[in-house]
């Protein structure tokens, strides 16, 4: 691990922006019931507005994947966290639901700069046999983040609902004076060679629709279908959470708080020791099988535990299976992704927002008709993607070579 080694205060930066990010989007889970209660808002409307910042996220991610190719990583870093802590001010500040739109929009612009850059970054400097390990420190920060963000929220809302905006925008802020200031542009590996990402070779690429109707074609598109799922099943189950334990059980905050802080810790610690292990004792296509049912059936049990600590246990299982999916997909893409990891990190943004769509909307809209359903839904979803798995992931071994079986 020498390369991992050299560039540690590389990754630890990279780790604190995307941390950053995700945390300031989960933020506002713990805030949803007292937001419902202050405007008068359904469930649906929640799913929405949690589903407005990854719409925006989705549009711009393929273009500012491109980017990241052609002008370096480091700008697009850099002004992505200044426009992400422009929306977490924005979102203390206002008052009318529009503008609260308006500003969760404006940090899915923000998100869709930093999230490809900071993959591609990470490919970069990394060797294949590094990637596991990288993508796996990456990811740990991406899912501690937002799964940790209801967490912190839930506690610095004591001192005001929109204080933990505002705490966001300033540490935004400073990530990016820091990281405009200490962080290298990062070179790409080429054998024992290193070269500039900014400046390099330009490769003509398709429009972001034109990359989405025709990604089926490319090696990786099951991979992209997990994608999809894993933040459709973790959006839906996250977004409603607080109200369906708010309804069910009469949790506190303080207590919704606990648990979502305890399984995001407990999930990053694990990830972190175990992935580069997992990935390379198993293989890639084995843990995605594997974490897909694990994270289905106990969706579903949340359904059925009715004690503080049995959703506690349940609840650090399927943020656990989610934390060691995500690199898991992220490597064995970025194995097939050879020259455009820019390209296929930002197709990788864009699948996932399209989950983080899809899932707040289906759980809000389900939750108003019963609070079981969303679970329901992202566990059937889940499933399915499981038994698929079985079949086609059978066509992609651990060395990221694709074989003509879809």
């Amino acid at each position: 691990m020498a390369l991992l080694t050299r560039n540690r205060g590389a990754l630890l930066l990279l780790m604190f922006n995307i941390f950053l990010v995700f945390t300031g989007i989960g933020l506002v889970v713990p805030i949803m019931p007292a937001y419902m209660d202050l405007l008068h808002i359904t469930g649906f409307t929640v799913g929405l507005l949690v589903a407005a910042f990854s719409f925006t996220q989705f549009l711009f991610s393929p273009v500012a994947g491109r980017w990241s190719d052609i002008l370096g990583r480091k700008k697009i870093i850099v002004g992505g966290m200044l426009i992400f802590a422009v929306s977490e001010f924005m979102f203390g500040a206002v008052n009318a639901p529009s503008l609260l739109f308006a500003a969760r929009m404006l940090g899915g612009i923000g998100a869709a700069m930093i999230f490809p850059a900071v993959m591609a970054y990470t490919a970069d400097i990394t060797t294949e046999e590094e990637r596991g390990k990288g993508m796996g420190l990456i990811n740990a920060a991406i899912t501690t983040g937002f799964i940790i963000g209801p967490g912190i929220g839930g506690y610095i809302a004591d001192f005001g609902i929109r204080i933990p905006f505002y705490a966001a925008g300033i540490a935004g802020l400073l990530a990016s004076i820091i990281t405009l200031i200490i962080l290298p542009e990062s070179t790409r590996i080429t054998g024992e060679q290193t070269k500039p990402v900014a400046g390099a070779p330009k490769v003509k690429s398709p429009g972001m629709v034109s990359q989405l109707l025709h990604s089926y074609r490319e090696p990786y598109f099951f991979s992209l279908i997990i994608v999809f799922v894993m933040a459709f099943g973790l959006a839906n189950y996250e977004t409603v959470f607080s109200l369906f334990v708010d309804h069910k059980f009469g949790f506190t905050t303080k207590d919704i708080a606990f648990i979502i802080t305890f399984g995001s810790i407990a999930g990053a610690v694990v990830q972190v020791s175990l992935i580069g292990w997992l990935l390379n004792r198993f293989g890639e296509k084995k843990v995605i099988s594997v974490c897909l049912l694990f994270v289905a059936v106990f969706v579903l049990l949340t359904l059925f535990v009715n004690t503080y600590w049995m959703i506690l246990v349940v609840t650090f299982i399927v943020f656990l299976g989610m934390d060691i999916l995500r690199p898991a997909i992220s490597t064995q893409m970025s194995k097939l992704a050879e020259e455009q990891q820019g390209f296929v990190a930002g197709l990788n943004s864009a699948y996932t927002s399209l989950g983080n769509i899809a899932g707040p909307i289906v759980a809000g809209a389900l939750f108003d008709v019963n609070i079981n359903y969303p679970y329901v839904s992202a566990a059937f979803v889940l499933a399915i993607c499981f038994l698929l798995s079985l079949r086609v992931l059978r066509g992609v071994n651990s060395t990221g070579n694709a074989k003509a079986e879809m």
